[in-house]
């Protein structure tokens, strides 16, 4: 009888101290997915579109309004036009993962980050298919040339299209899960490997040399005066990097889950898209005020 008690007395402790680790877990992850975004001295940002679905890619138009991949599988993806007055109107449907979009001779270029994918050419409605890849995300225009990279392991390919002849080359193809590619300022072309944690430059000569590493999972790249921004594609606890001119490292915002894209939108502030969060947040720098 003795025996049974002590028995019952250690299953029952035994179930407690699980029942508190479990609890412990669940809080931990609430935490990490309810804790704010957290932005550093001298910047501020708001959230000004709530309720978007896997918010990838996003694209400011003249008008004021903003086009937003939003990035689902299985053909429930689509890029979706908000206006100035919060209406929305799906742009084009039935879509798997939208993911990367440029703006190119007079409508916008998407890609699909799903196997054997089209990236296409949107214009005046008509949705043109230019060339086929596989899980394409980052993409990136200069003139003739269309720059796209695939996130796949481990034998993603950075390829280029040409508008004049519609070739199709393939400029490396041991790519780690690369997100995107971008041209700075300084000349360089910089893509990323998120599996490996770093960023690079694509050179002539193939070496393709780190420019940054120690990364968490980086993902969409920006190029503008202030320097080098990236976003980590992490569900817990990413940040928003600033790189400046001089190499110094500045974390802008941090607590962010699964960010995508950042774009200016010519006033002064930044767009970034909060993918693990289904919303749009607007940054802006202290000389200017986002009203939440």
């Amino acid at each position: 009888m003795t025996q049974t008690i002590k028995t019952y007395r250690t299953l029952r402790f035994g179930a407690w101290i699980l029942g508190l680790l479990c609890a412990a877990t669940l809080g931990f992850f609430a935490w990490q997915s309810f804790y704010p975004v957290r932005a550093t001295d001298g910047w501020s940002y708001a959230v000004i579109h709530r309720d978007v679905a896997k918010a990838a890619s996003l694209m400011p138009l003249d008008d004021g309004s903003l086009l937003v991949t939003q990035e689902l599988k299985d053909g429930l993806g689509s890029i979706v036009r908000i206006h100035g007055n919060g209406k929305r109107e799906v742009v084009v449907g039935n879509l798997s993962k939208p993911d990367g979009m440029v703006a190119t001779r007079g409508g916008w270029v998407f890609s699909q980050e799903s196997d054997n994918a089209p990236v296409s050419f949107l214009k005046d409605g008509v949705v043109t298919e230019l060339f086929r890849g596989e899980n394409v995300q980052g993409l990136w225009v200069e003139g003739d040339d269309l720059y796209a990279i695939e996130d796949r392991k481990p034998t993603g390919r950075l390829m280029r299209y040409r508008w004049s002849d519609q070739s199709l080359s393939v400029l490396r193809d041991q790519v780690q899960e690369g997100e995107s590619i971008v041209r700075c300022t300084d000349g360089r072309m910089l893509y990323t490997e998120k599996k490996k944690g770093v960023v690079r430059e694509l050179t002539d000569d193939g070496q393709d040399p780190v420019v940054l590493a120690g990364l968490n999972k980086p993902t969409f790249l920006m190029c503008d005066e202030r320097g080098l921004w990236i976003n980590e594609d992490s569900t817990h606890r990413a940040r928003l990097l600033l790189v400046d001119p001089q190499g110094k490292q500045q974390t802008i915002l941090s607590f962010l889950k699964a960010p995508q894209s950042i774009v200016p939108t010519g006033r002064g502030t930044y767009l970034l898209a909060e993918g693990g969060r289904n919303r749009v947040l607007e940054l802006a720098p202290e000389a200017h005020t986002v009203a939440p």
